[in-house]
């Protein structure tokens, strides 16, 4: 009985490329141009298409941007005495906050992410878990 031996070569372990975001929004702002589809685009820039659907998701939600802008806004269920949440938004900038009542709470949801603050928060552990969040 002969034995056959047959080499096999693996392809290279994939690497995890991190883009600039200038570049990201550059890509999808190239899938807005009319006749582009996102499946070109993709090609022409060497990146699978479900990334840069994943960036137009990102792009549409306003997180394609650079950590050190402020300004961001982030949707906040404010429960109230009269017990009938309201929707506003937090604008998270450098600004002192204003003083809150002791018995408040502060519940922040962000993709599959959700964080309950009861109480004061401290200025800069939630700027902290906002940046994380974030990311």
């Amino acid at each position: 009985m002969d034995t056959v031996t047959q080499t096999v070569e693996l392809p290279a372990k994939r690497q995890n490329r991190r883009h600039p975001l200038e570049w990201k929004r550059s890509v999808v702002e190239q899938t807005f141009e009319p006749g582009a589809s996102v499946a070109r685009v993709a090609r022409d820039n060497n990146i699978n298409a479900n990334q840069v659907w994943a960036w137009r998701k990102l792009y549409a939600q306003g997180l394609l941007v650079e950590e050190a802008q402020t300004g961001t806004m982030l949707p906040v269920v404010v429960d109230g005495q009269s017990h009938r949440p309201a929707t506003h938004a937090l604008e998270a900038t450098d600004a002192p906050a204003p003083p809150m009542a002791t018995n408040g709470s502060i519940q922040l949801q962000h993709g599959n992410t959700s964080v309950r603050i009861e109480g004061v928060p401290d200025a800069t552990v939630l700027r902290l878990v906002l940046d994380r969040i974030l990311r």
